[in-house]
């Protein structure tokens, strides 16, 4: 795997230290040791705004005080460079304050359902897929038809999801209003918070990485945390309820809120994905 172009440079320019050596770590992502011994992360944008959301979502995250995320160090069109984190070793201390961090993130709030953050594009990413933050008023219309249902129409459209099938997740869509729980003011998301994407410091304090943030519903993160799993998920968990326990049925709404990133993955890696979303919208349903 060959280090993308301009890597080095963009980290040299951004740092403004000279770069001793760049390596791979992905298609979009390489690391750089720099003359002084730092070591930073390169990354190269997905698509046309991805590196200005990315930014805008990190800085609006870090600007709450609660969960770490890597310092940034510059960017432009194409580049992003930040802070290579020390990782160690997960543990229950960790997990414990991540989860009161968490619930502060969340609780530092969002002024809409879609916002995105300040500065940040309508039209980002999570991951690799587009996604738009459009404002919405009610958090069920909004997820339906912002969340769930353009990526239902592009797995349907790209042979992932069959026509027939979509109808049981359009009918979750119709049933929201009964299945949400409690309304909630919007709270502000991480909004990809899959284990690969939560980093065990070596300082003894959970970073995230690449976030798609955007004002959300919290329990949308504590289900994407479920759903691909995290080390000492339970105690994460404890530290959240112990700061801001969530409304009462939540785990019972788990399902409804995996649909999101579930079908994203429906539409980026395939049929398996597409499967596991059906299934959850079966359950969803009364």
């Amino acid at each position: 795997m060959s280090v993308p172009p301009d890597a080095g440079s963009a980290a040299a320019r951004f740092t403004r230290a000279a770069v001793r050596r760049t390596r791979p770590l992905s298609g979009t992502l390489s690391e750089a040791v720099l003359e002084d011994g730092r070591r930073v992360m390169v990354k190269a944008g997905d698509g046309p705004g991805a590196v200005r959301a990315e930014v805008a979502g990190l800085r609006w995250l870090g600007a709450a005080g609660a969960v770490r995320v890597p310092a940034v160090y510059g960017c432009d069109e194409r580049w992003l460079v930040t802070e290579r984190v020390v990782t160690g070793a997960p543990g229950r201390e960790a997990a414990l304050r991540f989860g009161r961090d968490l619930a502060a993130l969340h609780a530092a709030g969002a002024p809409a359902f879609g916002a995105p953050p300040p500065d940040g594009p309508e039209d980002a990413f999570i991951g690799s897929a587009p996604m738009r933050n459009v404002v919405g008023q009610e958090w069920p219309g909004w997820y339906a038809e912002h969340r769930v249902l353009p990526y239902l129409r592009s797995a349907v459209d790209n042979g992932t999801v069959r026509p027939a099938e979509a109808a049981v997740v359009e009918r979750v869509c119709e049933l929201l209003p009964g299945l949400a729980g409690p309304a909630e003011p919007p709270a502000r998301l991480h909004g990809d918070l899959w284990n690969g994407n939560v980093l065990w410091g070596a300082d003894g304090r959970v970073h995230v990485i690449d976030p798609a943030a955007h004002g959300g519903h919290r329990e949308t993160d504590l289900a994407m945390l479920r759903l691909f799993g995290c080390p000492y998920l339970e105690e994460v968990l404890e530290g959240y309820r112990q700061t801001a326990p969530p409304a009462p049925g939540w785990t019972g709404r788990v399902g409804v809120h995996q649909l999101f990133p579930l079908l994203v993955h429906a539409v980026l890696f395939g049929r398996p994905y597409a499967e596991e979303a059906l299934a959850v919208a079966r359950d969803a349903c009364p």
